[in-house]
């Protein structure tokens, strides 16, 4: 059996950008990218703290050091700036395995500069 986990998370990222004639996505610093071990293209969920919206998409890479969180599409209907997020990646693991899988959680601060997390 294959259970659903939490593989990768970036924590309290604040929103600094929303495109709503974008074609689609979410922007991503790509050291937060590289930090959290998120892939471009890859399936994200994106839950607002700020009015507890939820939604699906997938990652694209932002400028190296921007650190940009950008939603695009119809999803920026749903985001404003300064909105504080949590981007989620999931994976199913084998049974035996996910009982020792530990996700990657990378905590940010108000200027999504990473900050220690002690699990």
């Amino acid at each position: 059996m294959f259970l659903t986990m939490l593989r990768a998370k970036l924590h309290r990222a604040t929103v600094t950008q929303c495109d709503l004639h974008y074609e689609g996505s979410i922007s991503i610093d790509k050291d937060l990218l590289e930090a959290s071990g998120i892939l471009v293209n890859e399936r994200v969920d994106i839950w607002n703290i700020t009015n507890g919206a939820r939604l699906s998409t997938y990652a694209i890479e932002a400028p190296r050091g921007s650190k940009t969180f950008g939603v695009n599409g119809a999803a920026a209907r749903h985001f404003q700036l300064g909105d504080r997020i949590i981007i989620a990646t999931f994976a199913q693991i084998e049974e035996e395995k996910a009982r020792q899988h530990a996700p990657t959680v990378v905590m940010l601060d108000e200027n999504n500069d990473i900050v220690p997390h002690v699990a």
